[in-house]
């Protein structure tokens, strides 16, 4: 099975991805902040820094998401604890903007959310929790037999 082209791609993805959402919000912010809008009597300078710093966020969250991934793909060993649940808050997360976005973008952009949740879900499935790669071959390289069913 091809793990480790897979947490590759996956790493990139949501690295782009992070770079995609972190313009936007950068882009959004700037629109409001120079058109002066707001939204139910909000400042709209609160409304802008908001924007900046919540799109900033996500941005540092996705990265941090494909950093796990990637070391994933260089070690190819699953990840920790913490990456464990760090990889599947990205996926939950994927599918629930993935669900908003049919709405509100259209499906296009959900069609590429549902590709990276795929993604992510396929590596977090092809490595055994205890940091091991499905198959055995951590048994295999450390020398211990199998049980014999008998």
């Amino acid at each position: 099975m091809a793990r480790r082209p897979v947490a590759a791609v996956a790493a990139v993805t949501l690295m782009l991805e992070a770079v995609g959402i972190a313009l936007l919000n950068w882009i959004l912010g700037l629109v409001v902040d120079r058109q002066q809008m707001s939204l139910g009597g909000m400042d709209t300078d609160a409304m802008s820094v908001g924007t900046w710093v919540g799109g900033g966020i996500f941005g540092v969250y996705l990265l941090l998401c494909g950093a796990v991934l990637l070391r994933m793909a260089l070690r190819d060993r699953a990840p920790g604890r913490f990456g464990r649940i760090l990889l599947v808050t990205c996926a939950v997360t994927h599918g629930v903007v993935g669900a908003f976005s049919v709405g509100l973008v259209g499906w296009p952009a959900f069609a590429c959310l549902m590709v990276v949740l795929g993604l992510v879900v396929l590596s977090l499935l092809a490595y055994e929790p205890g940091g091991a790669p499905r198959g055995g071959t951590a048994e295999a390289e450390s020398g211990q037999d199998a049980p014999n069913p008998a």
